[in-house]
């Protein structure tokens, strides 16, 4: 493996970390709102 080839892969390494991190914290934000609503009785059944 080259030393691009290593760049190159370490980019998309970091890449998926942030976004996987990203994804987490949306998900967990996103979660804590349903229950603050829900709470306040102000959640929408579907």
């Amino acid at each position: 493996m080259s030393n691009h080839a290593a760049y190159i892969l370490g980019a998309y390494l970091a890449a998926a970390v942030i976004l996987g991190g990203l994804v987490i914290a949306s998900l967990a934000a996103r979660n804590r709102v349903r229950r603050e609503l829900a709470a306040r009785g102000l959640d929408k059944r579907r």
